[in-house]
């Protein structure tokens, strides 16, 4: 199996179709569309340094407590390395296959863990139908129920649980990285020999020196708590950047269907906050921008908002943007909803969607 191809916008159709054509126009005549090897060069280049220096470091400071800290800064570094992951799966720094497969298996397999063939697909899934129950594996079942009809299907002490998961959607992403690595692994035997192989195998390499260095370095405990910091702390990092994303916006039902410019900013949420906060969620606070063009840089996410704002309020479509702590609020408050069965989970308006599929 090849790399996964990152999801491309459509060339277009016809009625509304062609508004996504407009704006697509719109975004290449302002030239946001064209590669930031420089950029990038200097993001990877700077990463990478911080990560192995880190890294290089560690055995200096030996058996101690202090450790800890290194676990917090791996964690920091790591879900950074995964952003730039995340961009190369989008051929956002590349456009050829075998260089974005080169950088993704270095940074996501070999680099930290994680296997960048079954997180690209699962990922373009999702950037395919965002928020469409049957389609999107980011809503489907699993340990947090999203919509009243997987509330319906809970029993016993997993009932309990939905009852209080607004409560313990933070707790539950400090296993999110974890999962990460389990479901890495679990992927494997779904993919072709030759991909297997190579996949499985750097994913052995890392883990092999990585707790190999745990081990030799740290005393078992130690190491055990350093292993349980840093991953923690990956996954509550990582889950925090990504929930805000689509969590609590509205969501398509089965047999709904809605044209591609308005299905990518219907169910995203952008989210405000400067600079440093566009470095700390890589990019993925203009999650609106990113979905209608997800190979477009992330330096040029920021310059097509306002022209995405612009086209929106032409077009009648809502553009949903908040601030960090109130898109935990709503993503709490949903999930809260929807666990103690108080409201229907959100849906699109009816008059965005495509007649004949109208409620």
């Amino acid at each position: 199996m090849s790399f996964p191809a990152a999801v491309e916008e459509p060339q277009d159709a016809s009625d509304r179709r062609s508004d996504y054509s407009v704006l697509s126009r719109r975004i290449r005549d302002a030239g946001l569309m064209r590669r930031r090897h420089g950029y990038y060069t200097a993001v990877i280049a700077t990463n990478v340094a911080l990560y192995l220096g880190t890294w290089a470091v560690f055995p200096f400071l030996g058996d101690s407590w202090y450790q800890l800290l290194t676990a917090v800064v791996l964690a920091v570094l790591s879900t950074q390395i995964a952003f730039t992951g995340h961009e190369v799966g989008h051929r956002q720094i590349f456009r050829g296959r075998r260089a974005s497969e080169v950088a993704g298996l270095t940074l996501g397999n070999l680099g930290i863990g994680l296997g960048i063939g079954w997180w690209v697909d699962k990922h373009n899934r999702h950037h395919s139908h965002p928020n469409h129950v049957d389609r999107d594996p980011d809503i489907a079942e699993g340990a947090l129920s999203w919509t009243e009809q997987q509330v319906g299907k809970t029993r016993g002490l997993r009932l309990l649980w939905t009852r209080w998961q607004g409560r313990l959607f933070f707790p539950l992403l400090l296993l999110a990285g974890l999962n990460l690595h389990v479901s890495s692994f679990r992927a494997l035997p779904t993919l072709p020999p030759r991909r297997r192989w190579l996949e499985g195998g750097l994913l052995v390499v890392h883990f092999a020196a990585y707790l190999s260095a745990l081990f030799l370095v740290l005393s078992p405990g130690k190491a055990i708590a350093f292993f349980f910091v840093h991953k923690c702390l990956f996954g509550l990092y990582m889950g925090s950047t990504f929930a805000p994303n689509h969590k609590g916006m509205p969501i398509l039902q089965p047999g709904e269907k809605i044209d591609f410019f308005r299905r990518q900013v219907l169910t995203s949420r952008n989210v405000t906050g400067g600079r440093f906060l566009e470095w700390g969620l890589g990019g993925l606070n203009y999650q609106i921008e990113h979905h209608l063009f997800p190979s477009m840089p992330r330096p040029a996410l920021r310059h097509a908002r306002p022209i995405v704002i612009e086209f929106c309020q032409e077009r009648g479509v809502p553009y949903h943007e908040t601030n960090l702590i109130q898109s935990w609020r709503e993503i709490l408050t949903y999930l809260d909803e929807v666990g103690n069965s108080r409201a229907i989970e959100r849906a699109v308006p009816a008059e965005h969607l495509q007649p004949a599929q109208r409620r």
